[in-house]
This record gives C-alpha cells, structure tokens and sequence, in this order.
C-alpha cells in the first residue's frame, strides 16, 4: 500500500543565498531537525541518492537555481523562519561555506529521506533524526568559539526548535517493520517514544522551546493520490493515529522537561484542509506533482504538490501563517 511512497523517497522527505541575519526578542534563532520537508541542503554534502540539487528543482528559488531544496523554491523550515522574524532561509549546517555570521541566527540539520527509525535512513546513507543531535552538539562548539558561551547559551535556550517526525518512518518502515510492533497503534507508540528521547537529547542541551511537526496527510501525496485521483483513506489513518498521539504526548511533556514549552504543528490537517478546498487558495490540481506530468507545469502555483511527495513552496505558504501565530502564542 505504501510502496509507492517507498519508492519515491530518492526525494522524498542547498544552501540559499547570502543574507543579513537579523532574529528577534522572543526568538533569536530556529533550528530545524528532520526530514525533507525541512532539508536545506544537508544532504548536498552526503554519499546518498536522496537529493534534489539539480534542475527543474529549484525553478522558483531566488536566481532560479537548484540549491538542494526539495521543491520549487524555498521549504517549510525558511517560511517558518521568515515567518517568525528571523531570516529569510535558513542555512544548511553541512554547508563547507556556511559563515559563522549565520550560526546566531540558526542553521537546518535536517536531511531528506531521514527518520527516526533506523531502517528508514539506513540504507540511504541520509543523517538519521537521533544523529542529527551529534550535528548539533557541533554546532554548539563553533557557536561557543563565535560568540562565548554565554550568549550561546542565551540563544539556545530562546531559540525555536522545529522537529519533523514520523513521515518517512511511515511511508518506508511500517510496512516492513509495522507487524513487530503489532501494527500502526505499537509503531506509532514507539514513534512517540523516539521523538521524546530526541526531545530529552536537545533538552539536555539547553533547549527550551519545541515545535514538532506531525505527519502529512500522506495519502493524499501524488505517489498515492495520483493513481487513485484522491487521497487514499487507509493510508491517511495510518497518518492520523500517529498525529493524534504525537498530539496528546506533547500536551503532557511540560511536566516530564521543566522550563520548557511544546507547540505540535499540524501539517496534516493544515494541507488537507487546502486539498479539500483548492481554489479558495488559487489551486487547480491537488492529486498530480507539477514535475510528474508529462511537460512539467508552467505555474507551480497552480499545484499543491512539486513531486511525489513534496508540497510547493505556495502550498507552505498557504498553511505558514496560522501555524506561524500558534507558534509565537505557545512558544514565546
């Protein structure tokens, strides 16, 4: 059922050009943990398939160029960013040129294809979610080197923490791994759990403030949607039991991590919502990737979907601006 998903993940879930970081009171930097959805380029610099660093991915990037995004232009880690005040695009932290003028502000660890399940990333030489921490904990040192640590401390405590959880662990080690774990109920179970031990890796770090994205609604993607002409509902559910327990988890961690404070994000209600309804938002085709018909689409802005799997950059820009104002509610 979720084969197709599989075996699009060569893209599935580089660095932008040279901007002045500027950050803001409540949230001096984000930092973006997880799969494709967030990958500015990481994966640019890695022995893997899964990347997108060639033409037509790209096409709507500032200078049209492709930089290792996977989409049309820029993804959800640089709207949300740009959304809370901060920067425009957010750097990739495996970039050989990233410039330590960037490090305050925030970087992107994430890597497309990853998840927090081993078989997931394995076999795709990607950076896996758990080792994403071990980027990090990089990071810190050479943020300390550039600031002091006193500072460094400051930022990480009051900077956003955004997290991508659970996609390509549904989409690729379910069906393989789901029966071990006796189906989707025990798999998301320990989805949960994953995601709490990372949590608890960063918050020993000094974060403070998480924003953990759920899951697409993935069986509305192209690799399921464009064979059916409409999202596929068991594919959906698997989706949304994970969503809902991811949910309800992050509503009772303030007491398990103190000090800190949760926001989930909720892509897959947010994106279903502009599947069901397209042309409040200008959309015209919600089953097709723009890049998957024969011509590729002259107007990505007509599409919800680049690809098999990946949103435009106008359908993140479409969902950003309520998640965006929850996020500054809760996280602040």
């Amino acid at each position: 059922m979720l084969l197709a998903l599989a075996l699009s993940s060569v893209c599935f879930f580089f660095v932008g050009h040279a901007q002045q970081p500027s950050g803001n009171a409540s949230f001096p930097a984000l930092f973006a943990f997880g799969d494709s959805i967030l990958d500015t380029g990481n994966n640019n610099f890695l022995l893997s398939a899964s990347k997108c660093n060639f033409f037509p991915y790209g096409r709507n990037f500032p200078g049209g160029i492709p930089t290792g995004r996977f989409g049309n232009g820029r993804v959800f880690s640089d709207i949300i960013t740009d959304g809370l005040g901060i920067k425009t695009l957010l750097p990739a932290f495996r970039d050989p040129n990233l410039s330590n003028d960037e490090l305050p502000t925030g970087v992107c660890f994430a890597s497309g294809g990853s998840g927090f399940d081993r078989t997931t990333y394995g076999f795709q030489n990607v950076i896996g979610v758990p080792d994403q921490v071990n980027d990090f904990q990089n990071y810190v040192g050479r943020l300390n080197n550039a600031v002091g640590s006193e500072e460094a401390n400051a930022i990480i405590s009051n900077a956003v923490f955004l997290i991508s959880s659970g996609n390509n662990d549904i989409a690729i080690s379910f069906p393989q791994r789901g029966l071990l774990y006796g189906g989707i109920g025990g798999y998301s179970d320990q989805l949960v759990t994953w995601t709490n031990d990372f949590i608890k890796s960063l918050y020993n770090m000094g974060a403070r403030k998480f924003a953990v994205m759920g899951t697409l609604p993935l069986g509305c993607l192209p690799a399921q949607a464009a064979f059916l002409r409409s999202c596929s509902v068991p594919v959906n559910l698997l989706a949304d039991t994970f969503n809902q327990k991811l949910s309800a988890n992050l509503d009772n961690l303030g007491t398990t991590f103190p000090g800190a404070k949760f926001a989930y994000v909720d892509m897959y209600s947010s994106l279903l919502g502009v599947i069901n309804n397209p042309l409040a938002s200008g959309f015209i085709d919600t089953t097709d990737g723009c890049v998957l018909m024969p011509i590729p689409c002259l107007d990505a802005n007509t599409f919800v979907f680049w690809d098999y799997a990946h949103p435009t950059e106008k359908s993140y820009l479409t969902i950003a601006p309520p998640l965006v104002e929850e996020l500054k509610e809760k996280l602040a």
